[in-house]
């Protein structure tokens, strides 16, 4: 039996981004402060780097006001979503700061908003910024964080999605 490879598409904004679509994700808010308050957005390109030091990464387009909240405070918390928060997720992909009054948020022990019923608050200092194309990816060292337990937002072609069953 032999495999036929994938029809190849051209390398551009369209192909791209339906490629990335076949890629389930969780569902992130990440946020932090600036002078005149909390910042924040919705975020699918988070990931662990590693576990000693403690060190994440999030992906944040270099055009937004919350990259620059980034810089000013050297601080970030990301709020994973559980399964049935998408009005939250569509919340903060709006821009603006206006998401803050509509959604009483939590606040962590350096000062960040952070989501209430997510499944875990990641409190962390920015290590580094690498600038890739039209974003910046954050490095952060992990100072504090809570989990509870539930079932993860996963975002998939487009559309919200959850888990078949319980993994383990």
């Amino acid at each position: 039996m032999s495999l036929q490879p994938l029809a190849p598409l051209p390398v551009d904004p369209t192909s791209f981004r339906q490629a990335l679509a076949q890629f389930a994700s969780g569902v992130t808010v990440v946020t932090t402060r600036d002078g005149a308050g909390p910042l924040g957005l919705t975020v699918s390109a988070f990931c662990s780097v590693s576990l000693s030091p403690p060190l994440v990464l999030v992906s944040l387009d270099a055009a937004s006001e919350t990259h620059l909240g980034f810089r000013h405070s050297g601080l970030f918390g990301v709020s994973i979503l559980a399964e049935g928060q998408d009005d939250v997720s569509r919340l903060f992909a709006r821009p603006g700061r206006e998401k803050f009054r509509e959604l009483p948020l939590a606040m962590g022990q350096r000062g960040l908003a952070l989501v209430p019923g997510a499944l875990a608050h990641i409190e962390c200092e920015v290590r580094a910024a690498h600038p890739a194309g039209d974003h910046i990816l954050y490095i952060g060292e992990i100072v504090a964080l809570a989990v509870r337990p539930g079932r993860p937002l996963l975002y998939n072609r487009g559309g919200y999605c959850r888990l078949a069953d319980d993994t383990k």
